[in-house]
C-alpha cells in the first residue's frame, strides 16, 4: 500500500505530535510507548524530541540520521483528528 508523504509535524504536549499528511490529513501520533525502546531512548531529552523534522523527501519523520519514523508507522498508528 502506498501511504501519504508527511507535509509537516508539530510536537504538541507529551510526547504527541501532530502529523499534516499532503492529503491534508492530521493525525496525532503518541510517542511515549517508544521511550522505553532502545531505539528511542534518545527522545527523552526534551530537547531532543522537539527538534523534530520531516524528511527531505515526506516518507517520515526524523531527529537524526539514527532516530526516525516513517510515514507508514505515522499513518497506520496515528488518530486522526480531521
Amino acid at each position: 500500500m502506498k501511504y501519504p508523504k508527511i507535509k509537516s509535524v508539530k510536537v504538541i504536549t507529551n510526547y504527541t505530535l501532530e502529523i499534516l499528511f499532503e492529503n491534508g490529513i492530521k493525525k496525532l501520533y503518541d510517542c511515549s510507548p517508544l521511550l522505553s525502546d532502545d531505539n528511542f531512548k534518545i527522545l527523552n531529552d526534551k530537547a531532543f524530541f522537539n527538534n523534530v523534522e520531516v524528511d527531505i523527501f515526506g516518507f517520515g519523520i526524523i531527529w537524526n540520521k539514527d532516530v526516525d519514523l516513517s510515514e507508514s508507522e505515522l499513518w497506520i498508528n496515528g488518530i486522526s483528528v480531521n
